[in-house]
């Protein structure tokens, strides 16, 4: 299939560029005029938060909305009649923005309580916006409203700051990831000798992004994404999408210098990298379709975000690269530039005499490559997963100064309030809440509660709670559990009341439940999912079986690197993130993506070890030819990823920084630590039982193959007819 559609796409590459080129226009048009709004709602079944949201959208719809504090710190106490006027006439503004439902004030009669007890300088207001917790996002006009009075109110004697995820600097690319892409330039060039041969990957990898960003904002109108979703489609797309186009053009350049006239070298090469590429391209689309079972709106986004850049990146590479190759032609070596060192055979190269070395003493090199793994993988062991606040977002962002002056004002509980919906019968009213309002007071851990407040039809309360502790402490976390188990169910026994725990933290703590829960079976899925594909595709039980340990190990390093830099702090400083909590989405996440890169480099070095074992029948020469003969590429595509992904780490985004530094560790493990010592090395002790496979099994699984195809230049003769006679190239040309 692979072989006539690369056919199709040369032959009429004109119409395929065209095609692509009006596509890109065309969804740049709609996905400008309309793109929807980024969001973060979700929703989560059956947990005791979204019971709590539910119930305000139904009794209390004036509470159902996103609230915000507005944070004020004066130059004398709030109350002072200097103060007054400006902060009413500031309140008074922030009431009249469109989209604002109420503005509870701290001049406010019983708004003595939102001014500090030990500043008086310093005082916050709520406002709450309309909406549902369905619809828990506030537009963007509303929040720059917001975001235009708070600047205005702003003077000599009047700080004020915003608090919340809304009014969080928003993500963009920036210098950090132009980094990324020059570095990924330099060692194109270095790959190819070539600025022709390597524009290719680059343009295409940017068509490709371009496209993705404008699906992205159409798709926010009908799914749930957060705001860094163009971030982690524009890492993954730059990646994916570099590789997939170094690997088909080095392949079509191999078969230039075979022989091949262009059209069969372009055929050549999409039925054997291209096929990897669907292969690998595929698979992290599987493992990323795997989030949709989590049930979170909020993952699902983020997922698809990432499915739509892998995808494009798979079609382009299939159709685009091809006919842009068919315009190339014999001139994809044309403007050579010159680069350090010399090509050297494989067998005189230095990773054919490192496999030897290796090879010689095998168990040391397993025992040394294991015990680094197991000790970057270590910290992974104390991993918490939850939500970090904004403690650790940069002094520069208005949250951040928000969260300080909370912490310092009132204490760091306040910047995540707990939301109890209490159920009552009808006709309740405030004062018969007094002793659940009590009980809660004198609960461990709880700073205040505000008094309850009714709905018009007195059968619903809400209460907020403040804790001591700031949202990502893990003391928070047990207090939501505390309050879940033994206090309400002791403050409302006998009564007809039932009490729920919700607000923003009670909510991620909830997601961080779930994600915790069905952690090891959506690993344990991929897993399985890997091995039997390695299964099909190389006819052997124990080469399978050691990628999937080896895939396995390498990502627990990665995990274990994060949770040493982003929840203890080891060189928070050099990345400028501040100590939190891993995000609860992101194990899950990056094991999802991890998985699919590492297929692409194991099948790249292992279809070529089978492919030489089958040829010599020897199980250690075939290691050392195939990984000599793919090493120059892996390194290539290796590096470009861990740089591409690297840059991320020095963006805004602190989830963007977790998945940029995991990605980046990943790869550079799997590239070093793994090829360099535990493949050579296992491979060696296994022997020829590498390629064992049970007679009984191999009659029964389907023959595929992935590169190496015995009869793969009779068939594309067959298919290019004429067209496709081999092109003698003249000693001197360009290569």
């Amino acid at each position: 299939m692979l072989k006539r559609i690369a056919d199709v796409c040369y032959r009429r590459r004109w119409r395929v560029l065209i095609a692509w080129i009006a596509a890109f226009v065309l969804m740049s048009v709609f996905g400008g005029a309309f793109a929807g709004e980024f969001s973060q709602s979700f929703r989560l079944p059956a947990s005791d938060s979204q019971k709590a949201f539910d119930l305000l959208d139904q009794r209390f719809p004036a509470r159902a909305g996103e609230s915000a504090f507005v944070v004020m710190k004066a130059s004398s106490p709030v109350t002072d009649p200097s103060q007054r006027g400006p902060i009413s006439d500031f309140m008074k503004q922030l009431a009249t923005v469109p989209g604002v439902r109420e503005v509870r004030s701290p001049l406010d009669q019983g708004g003595a309580q939102q001014i500090s007890p030990t500043d008086p300088r310093i005082a916050f207001a709520e406002v709450q916006f309309q909406g549902t917790s369905k619809q828990h996002h506030v537009p963007v006009a509303t929040a720059n409203a917001v975001e235009a009075a708070a600047h205005a109110a702003q003077s000599p004697t009047l700080q004020v700051e915003l608090s919340g995820d809304l009014f969080q600097h928003q993500p963009s690319l920036g210098p950090a990831e132009g980094i990324g892409l020059l570095a990924a330039i330099v060692i194109l060039l270095v790959v190819f000798g070539s600025l022709l041969a390597m524009g290719i990957p680059i343009l295409n990898a940017l068509f490709g992004i371009g496209i993705a960003f404008a699906a992205i904002s159409l798709l926010n109108n009908v799914i749930s994404m957060p705001e860094f979703s163009t971030q982690l489609a524009a890492m993954i797309g730059l990646g994916v999408g570099i590789d997939y186009s170094l690997f088909i053009v080095t392949r079509y350049r191999q078969g230039l210098q075979d022989g091949l006239s262009p059209e069969g070298a372009v055929v050549k090469a999409m039925a054997t990298a291209g096929k990897a590429v669907f292969f690998a391209g595929c698979t992290v689309i599987i493992s990323l379709a795997g989030m949709y079972l989590i049930g979170i709106e909020f993952v699902a986004g983020l997922a698809s975000g990432a499915i739509v850049a892998v995808a494009l990146m798979i079609a382009i590479s299939l159709t685009l690269l091809p006919a842009i190759l068919g315009f190339v032609g014999m001139n994809i070596d044309k403007f050579h530039v010159p680069i350090v060192g010399k090509k050297v055979h494989n067998r005189d190269g230095f990773w054919y005499r490192w496999s030897r070395v290796i090879q010689r003493r095998p168990l040391p090199a397993a025992i040394i490559g294991l015990v680094v793994l197991l000790v970057l993988a270590s910290p992974m062991l104390a991993m918490q997963l939850g939500n970090s606040d904004a403690s650790v977002r940069p002094t520069t962002d208005t949250t951040r100064r928000a969260y300080d002056l909370l912490a310092e004002g009132f204490g760091p509980g306040f910047n995540g309030p707990l939301l109890l919906v209490v159920e009552t019968p009808a006709g309740t009213t405030a004062d018969q809440l007094g002793p659940v309002q009590d009980a809660i007071a004198k609960a461990d851990g709880v700073e205040f509660v505000f008094p309850a407040r009714m709905n018009p039809a007195g059968d619903t309360a809400v209460l907020q709670v403040f804790p001591k502790t700031s949202p990502q402490d893990r003391k928070t976390i047990s207090l939501i559990h505390h309050l879940r188990n033994d206090v309400l169910p002791q403050a409302t026994a006998g009564t007809n009341m039932h009490a729920h725990v919700g607000g923003i933290t009670a909510a991620f703590d909830d997601v961080s439940t779930l994600l915790e829960q069905r952690l090891p079976l959506f690993i344990g899925l991929v897993l399985l999912m890997s091995f039997l594909l390695l299964l099909v595709v190389f006819r052997s039980v124990l080469v399978p079986l050691k990628a999937v340990v080896m895939n396995l190990l390498s990502i627990g390093a990665a995990y274990g690197v994060l949770v040493a830099v982003f929840q203890k702090g080891i060189g928070t400083s050099i990345f400028n993130a501040g100590k939190g909590p891993i995000e609860s989405f992101l194990p899950m996440m990056l094991f999802a993506i991890l998985f699919g890169l590492s297929m692409d480099y194991e099948v790249f070095l292992l279809s070529r070890i089978k492919e030489e074992y089958d040829r010599t029948g020897d199980n250690g020469l075939a290691v050392a030819d195939g990984l000599s003969a793919t090493a120059r590429v892996i390194t290539a595509a290796a590096l470009i990823m861990v740089t591409v992904f690297g840059s991320f780490v020095f963006g805004d985004e602190r989830v963007i920084k977790e998945f940029g530094l995991g990605l980046a560790v990943a790869i550079f493990i799997d590239a070093t630590v793994v090829r360099m010592l535990l493949v050579p090395a296992t491979m060696e002790l296994l022997g020829d039982a590498n390629w064992w496979l049970p007679k009984w099994l191999d009659k029964r699984l389907p023959n595929v193959h992935i590169e190496g195809e015995k009869d793969l230049d009779h068939e594309i003769e067959e298919l290019l007819g004429s067209s496709g006679e081999p092109v003698v190239v003249e000693e001197g040309a360009p290569r």
